[in-house]
């Protein structure tokens, strides 16, 4: 989410204090330390007032020109997360789900996607009872809470 600009000042910042002296890190990237960047980029996109969607992509890391020396490494898609504490019955259904969020967040669902695509909810995933939604939707995420808070 961070803006780009914040990694190019603190690369242009450790070039320069860490290159004093002659030595040749003002030539490397941040300094020549190691810097470690994290982050999900299926996740919110930096927050440009006013911006357009282009604006709004420029203002990324990938756009910057760090992203070239970065290495880029991925975790497994095993999302242990979603199978922790579940019943044994309903782990296939929530490997199901886990997939189709995946397909969702990669761009794989609702054919052509040029950043504007239409996809299909499936049924098992919607809120059916309109009367009080939030309820059932808490209620959902969170079926034990009023009988596990206690529990550490």
């Amino acid at each position: 989410m961070t803006h780009k600009h914040a990694f190019e000042a603190l690369d242009r910042t450790l070039r320069y204090m860490l290159g004093q002296n002659g030595n040749m890190n003002c030539e490397r990237p941040f300094g020549g330390k190691v810097v470690v960047f994290c982050g999900d980029f299926r996740q919110t996109l930096s927050i440009v007032q006013g911006g357009t969607r282009q604006d709004i992509v420029n203002a990324s890391l990938y756009s910057s020109y760090l992203w070239g020396i970065c290495k880029l490494l991925k975790l497994t898609k095993k999302n242990t997360r979603l199978t922790v504490g579940s019943d044994k019955s309903k782990i296939q259904e929530t490997k199901e789900f886990a997939n189709w969020l995946l397909g969702l967040g990669e761009g794989n669902l609702g054919g052509q996607n040029d950043g504007d695509a239409t996809f299909d909810i499936p049924d098992d995933f919607l809120i059916k009872d309109t009367s009080d939604p939030i309820s059932q939707l808490i209620n959902f995420v969170y079926p034990c809470i009023l009988k596990d808070y206690e529990n550490p």
